[in-house]
């Protein structure tokens, strides 16, 4: 399977940043998945399900979260292979991006502080989106402002952050010095998706996130919620954490095995929420990521249990239910659903 040209430079273009802090494992630019019959139709009807759910304006929403919303249902899309000019879903894609572009402020921030809920989330996985989508832009009007408004994002990022390394619900520069670790992966994966795309991330800005996840570490091996407020190790924080240091290309990292360690003890059985402090899907998102880049049996097992779990849960209309709407949910499960197809550079080994 060939990508199309826009997608293959994109890749060329990551191959360059080797060596220059965000370590680049990619694999074959796509790969011929292999899917069961019963995921090739959740799959498909969970797509429907969120493009025919899109507003008119060209969000999706839930608690409060439209700019966060719509990126990950938009990055659902975006997994799917089609572009902001190709594919079955490439109007809606279109859409997400305008009604992204459209929230866009001068000081960076994508988002409305006013109207999303801890903002810092839509932010960061609104970098994320956008960067994957500029790869494909072939207008070049179009591409000119995204890179603006990418370049924008992570100077507001770069801001954002506390002086401990992390990240919180809202900018430091608003007065709050609070971080946690579910911020600071959502702000990390989005400024690697933007450097992957060509846009310059500070190495520092990287290096105190990665520091900030290790003074979070506990003796399990597990991430505590926040460098302020440490106690009990988070699997879903854990999770992300690891998923987050990959990103940055700390594969080699002392810390890394205790951490791998504690998340296959806490979350390779597929257990139910209670080992995700209730946030079971957002735990998978980025666990999966994690297993996915293990390769071999060891994703293939994990994968079939996760997977097996996921089809079993979907409604007959194509969504599925779950903690904070069913957008959110849905977005999940297919971006999960939909790792195999290796489209994204973000998600690639």
């Amino acid at each position: 399977m060939s990508l199309p040209i826009t997608r293959r430079r994109m890749l060329a273009r990551a191959a360059q940043f080797a060596g220059t802090g965000w370590t680049c494992h990619l694999g074959r630019s796509a790969v011929a998945a292999r899917y069961s019959p019963a995921e090739e139709i959740a799959i498909e009807k969970g797509l429907r399900w969120v493009a025919k759910t899109q507003s008119r304006l060209g969000h999706w929403t839930a608690a409060n979260y439209p700019t966060a919303m719509t990126a990950l249902a938009g990055l659902a899309l975006l997994c799917s292979g089609s572009t902001t000019t190709q594919g079955p879903y490439a109007k809606s894609i279109r859409r997400a991006v305008d009604y992204l572009t459209s929230k866009s402020r001068k000081n960076g921030l994508i988002g409305n502080p006013m109207r999303d809920s801890r903002y810092t989330y839509g932010h960061g996985f609104s970098m994320l989106f956008l960067s994957q989508v500029l790869g494909e832009e072939e207008d070049l009007e179009r591409r000119v402002e995204l890179i603006e408004l990418l370049r924008r994002a992570v100077q507001f990022s770069g801001q954002a952050q506390t002086t401990s390394g992390g990240w919180g619900y809202v900018s430091s520069k608003d007065g709050s010095n609070f971080d946690e670790g579910s911020t600071t992966i959502t702000q990390v994966q989005g400024l690697r998706g933007c450097r992957n795309a060509g846009i310059p991330v500070s190495a520092d800005v990287i290096e105190r996130a990665k520091q900030y996840i290790y003074r979070c570490k506990n003796s399990d091996g597990g991430i505590s919620y926040s460098s302020r407020n440490r106690g009990t190790s988070r699997p879903a924080i854990t999770a992300a954490a690891l998923a987050a240091l990959f990103n940055a290309g700390a594969y080699e990292n002392k810390h890394v095995p205790e951490m791998l360690k504690y998340c296959k003890r806490n979350l390779y059985q597929i257990a139910d929420s209670a080992r995700s402090f209730g946030h079971w899907h957002y735990t998978h998102l980025y666990y999966s990521q994690v297993v996915y880049r293990q390769a071999g049996s060891e994703w293939r097992v994990f994968r079939d249990k996760l997977y097996k779990r996921i089809v079993s849960e979907q409604s007959r209309e194509g969504d599925w239910q779950g903690n904070i709407g069913p957008i959110y949910v849905s977005a999940i499960n297919l971006i999960i659903l939909q790792l195999d197809k290796a489209y994204l550079p973000i998600f690639q080994r």
